[in-house]
């Protein structure tokens, strides 16, 4: 009898111990999750105030917090983020989330859309399958970052400037320290199967078809990739001397495909590019031909129309090209094609 009791009550032992241990982790686990949902709401106000202090206009909605046990997904209504640029973005609703267990790293959706800010130039409604930005390093003076936009449509909003491009099957960008020099950064910048507004130079280089791109380099001094002025942050970084080194990258539009490279390209005061672009161009005419033909005012017709007839005498061969920008505009030769890129 006393055997049986005995045996009984470590039995009851057995099963209560680890029951007994599983609470008190479950307890520690939930308490830390409070801890860590609350120090990512403190720190978002924080970080909020830090810009509202530095010029910046940030305004949002309630913030809820929720995905316990083991995710923190942070739910930020109407955010209206706006650079002293006047370029920003706006939204009915960014979602954030996290691993409790690696707070290191987060993704953010936008699942209703966007819409890009563009200072004087208007806003343009962003929709899409997926708009969504991951960045992990947090810590680090450049964290990883990768923007992915999934089947984007792009719509002007009205008296705005209209968009360059109307939708893309895919575009990328992707940050991350460049691992010889911890001043540097690497940049890659892909788009995919992208179709030109009507009318427009995009859908005038890609012969109505569709335009692929792919480009990576170096940002050169991006720490100087901080200024809060009203020109952006490119503003100050040309005036810290920055540049983009080892650009590289490849050119689809229509017919036409091109590989392109430039050892240097910087912003000059007018915050337009300043370098060159060697191009490896396969059919180059059939590019700048279409370019000619479209109805954007910032192409120069006429000079567009005169590089694509020197461009005609070497038919179907390959032929090496250089793109220069210089006095505010992009060259082929001596013949002047639109702007330069802008940066700020």
């Amino acid at each position: 009898m006393t055997d049986r009791s005995s045996s009984a009550r470590h039995s009851r032992r057995g099963l209560v111990v680890p029951l007994v241990l599983a609470l008190v982790a479950l307890a520690g686990w939930t308490v830390w999750w409070f801890v860590l949902a609350r120090e990512v709401e403190t720190r978002l106000e924080v970080q909020a105030q830090a810009l509202r202090d530095s010029g910046w206009s940030v305004t949002h909605g309630p913030i809820r917090t929720t995905g316990w046990p083991f995710r923190v997904r942070v739910q930020i209504a109407d955010p209206d983020i706006l650079a002293p640029s006047g370029q920003g973005v706006s939204g009915p609703v960014l979602v954030a989330e996290a691993n409790a267990y690696d707070p290191g790293k987060w993704v953010v959706i936008a699942p209703e859309g966007l819409a890009l800010v563009r200072g004087d130039k208007g806003r343009v409604d962003i929709r899409g399958d997926a708009l969504r930005l991951s960045a992990s390093g947090l810590a680090a003076p450049f964290p990883t970052l990768a923007v992915e936009l999934v089947n984007p449509v792009f719509t002007a909003q009205a008296g705005a400037e209209a968009f360059p491009i109307s939708r893309a099957g895919k575009i990328e960008l992707y940050t991350r320290p460049n691992a010889t020099d911890v001043a540097n950064l690497d940049v890659m910048f892909r788009m995919t199967d992208a179709e030109g507004r009507s009318g427009g130079p995009v859908e005038g280089l890609a012969q109505n078809g569709r335009l692929t791109a792919q480009v990576e380099g170096v940002v050169e001094d991006a720490r100087a990739l901080q200024g809060m002025d009203a020109a952006g942050v490119f503003a100050a970084w040309t005036r810290a001397g920055g540049r983009f080194t080892g650009v590289r990258g490849t050119l689809e539009a229509g017919q036409s495909r091109a590989l392109l490279s430039s050892d240097q390209l910087n912003a000059g005061p007018d915050g337009r590019l300043e370098g060159r672009i060697a191009l490896q161009a396969e059919q180059p005419m059939s590019a700048i031909a279409g370019l000619a033909r479209s109805g954007s005012g910032s192409v120069d017709r006429a000079g567009a129309a005169g590089a694509a007839a020197v461009s005609a005498a070497s038919g179907d061969r390959e032929v090496d090209l250089t793109i220069v920008f210089r006095d505010g505009r992009t060259w082929l030769g001596p013949f002047a094609l639109a702007p330069a890129p802008k940066l700020f």
